[in-house]
């Protein structure tokens, strides 16, 4: 028997680095009876068949985060990269993943990358709508090779999973942080300046100075009927600090009078765009549980 994690899984066949070597896997069928399915991240134990050399995952250790898209287990953190042009930050979808992560218990650091493409007060106002929302932020360039460093700081000795739409360069920060991964590079519409999909895969690539990332084919979109009204406000910590103020103990920071959220919106202690958008998911939130 030999322990090992799943680096990579395609068609039923999964990838297990253990520290004697790299064994393609098949699972035992009980895993298909109980329904569970190994993910890329689980830390499993095999069996090696000496005809063949194929390996066979005899047990699933207990996960201690799983995501279901990308479908990775086991992560301490997500890296939500966002490029502050080419393409233009999209903070309503930068707000949908710090949900979902908020969601699922696993630590978001946000990204800012290409900030070679923006003056330092655009820079500041980016950074600051999310200043008080105790996230880290790094702000990164592989032109400027600026951030690189703080970035390998996070990345060490965790398993983190890159995260964002496609274009904001990803693949890119990877390359730099770790340039043996030769990982391929996209281009940006002129049209669109949105980017083109160049992750096909789930993969888990582990890095020479401790830990391993994941680089995830790029999003449009995020599912958040997971959410109910009225613990929206808890994924939202600067929203947090103020609501115990409200008039109404069950406040949404919508409509209701003497709203201490609203309040310190207007005093500029709170984002606006980070409320509207916050406003945007409540609403939304609304509109499904209607229907």
């Amino acid at each position: 028997m030999l322990e090992g994690i799943i680096i990579k899984g395609i068609g039923g066949l999964y990838y297990v680095k253990t520290n004697e070597g790299l064994y393609k896997c098949k699972a035992r069928g009980l895993f298909r009876k109980k329904k569970i399915k190994p993910l890329v991240g689980d830390r499993v134990i095999i069996e090696l068949n000496e005809i063949d050399n194929m390996g066979y995952i005899m047990e699933i250790e207990d996960r201690d985060s799983v995501l279901v898209r990308p479908a990775v287990s086991n992560v301490n953190q997500v890296i939500i990269v966002f490029a502050v042009k080419d393409p233009f930050p999209n903070l309503w979808l930068l707000d949908r993943f710090l949900l979902l992560s908020e969601k699922e218990n696993i630590n978001p650091i946000i990204c800012f990358n290409k900030i070679d493409l923006i003056d330092e007060d655009k820079l500041k106002h980016i950074n600051g709508i999310y200043k008080d929302t105790g996230y880290k932020i790094i702000n990164t360039s592989t032109k400027k090779i600026h951030g690189i460093e703080k970035l390998k700081k996070v990345l060490k000795d965790k398993i983190s999973v890159f995260a964002g739409p496609s274009g904001v360069g990803k693949s890119s920060l990877l390359n730099f942080v770790q340039p043996n991964l030769k990982l391929k590079i996209g281009e940006i519409s002129e049209k669109t300046k949105r980017g083109k999909h160049t992750t096909r895969s789930t993969k888990l690539m582990e890095l020479n100075f401790g830990g391993w990332i994941v680089d995830t084919p790029g999003f449009s979109s995020l599912n958040i009927d997971f959410l109910e009204e009225d613990e929206l406000e808890s994924y939202f910590p600067e929203i947090v600090k103020y609501s115990g103020n409200c008039r109404f103990n069950d406040c949404k920071h919508d409509k209701e009078p003497s709203c201490a959220v609203k309040n310190a919106v207007e005093e500029n202690l709170i984002s606006k765009e980070r409320y509207n958008n916050y406003l945007m998911v409540l609403n939304e939130i609304k509109n499904f549980r209607r229907y």
